[in-house]
């Protein structure tokens, strides 16, 4: 059973999140514990994106996946704000309103950001944290121009998904070989309007969010994360591994996986190899 509901988030934000499990009332039910575990999607992505993991923790853990403000069904507010302490708060407001503490944040590149500064800044409310291919470095401006160039590079509106599909797996320029779980990714991030299949989010609105994080690094406040962390690496993703390893380093309970033939959309694009690195991590971090 996946069920939609919706949460208060800063500002009054309206945000939609989905939970992989039974109504609250039978939390009890089926070895699920205290406590919960809520998952953040990266830019541009959606809690959909997260359903394969839903499915293989809810019969032990509570399983909520959030869509980020800007993304997905959430709330989409012209001015803002897209800034890091807006996505943080968001995500304190769904552990505080669905009861979901001491939470286990499991986060997808921006989403791994958001779990690790919260998990810094609220200690209280974190029992276990899980890093997927999100860099602790400056990311740079070059990386923020490359990211406008590529956006307008989007031949939007796509006539059908099967379009969408090709385009982000097989056309894309950026594309070092044909990647079909991409095209797939972003399909799930369409939706079809009166003269094709446009973006749920706005690209502008994405520039912003990237710009609150991009120029910055985030060393510090990833060693004020006590509680037990996993960072995994897809071995052709973002993060390389010798930045990894260092953030496990710097990590005070810090532990490290990467996951052959996989890139960034690790989680997506191998699911089950993704399981296989996690699952062990969560059980006994988290025991049900």
């Amino acid at each position: 059973m996946v069920r939609r509901i919706e949460v208060s988030g800063s500002g009054g934000v309206r945000l939609a999140a989905w939970e992989f499990a039974d109504p609250p009332a039978a939390a009890g039910a089926g070895g699920r514990g205290p406590g919960g575990v809520l998952l953040l999607h990266g830019l541009l992505g959606r809690a959909a994106h997260w359903t394969e993991t839903g499915r293989w923790l809810s019969p032990r853990h509570r399983t909520v996946a959030l869509d980020q403000r800007g993304h997905g069904r959430s709330d989409k507010p012209v001015g803002g704000p897209y800034v890091r302490e807006a996505y943080v708060a968001d995500a304190v407001a769904a552990i505080e309103q669905l009861g979901l503490a001491p939470v286990t944040l499991v986060g997808h590149a921006m989403g791994a950001l958001t779990a690790w500064q919260l998990a810094a800044r609220y200690p209280e409310l974190v029992r276990a944290l899980v890093i997927l291919d999100m860099r602790a470095s400056a990311l740079g401006a070059a990386t923020q121009r490359q990211w406008t160039e590529w956006f307008r590079s989007w031949p939007v509106p796509f006539a059908t998904l099967a379009d969408v599909r090709k385009w982000f797996g097989e056309e894309d320029p950026t594309l070092e070989k044909p990647a079909p779980a991409r095209g797939d990714f972003y399909a799930e991030v369409m939706a079809e309007r009166a003269d094709g299949w446009r973006p749920l989010f706005f690209r502008r609105q994405m520039l912003a969010a990237r710009e609150a994080y991009a120029h910055d690094a985030h060393w510090e406040e990833l060693a004020m994360v006590t509680c037990p962390t996993l960072v995994v690496r897809g071995l052709d993703g973002a993060l390389g591994r010798a930045e990894a390893q260092e953030m496990v380093r710097v990590l005070p309970r810090g532990q490290y996986a990467e996951i052959p033939d996989a890139g960034h959309l690790v989680h997506y694009e191998r699911p089950d190899s993704w399981r296989r690195v996690a699952e062990p991590f969560l059980d006994a971090a988290v025991p049900a």
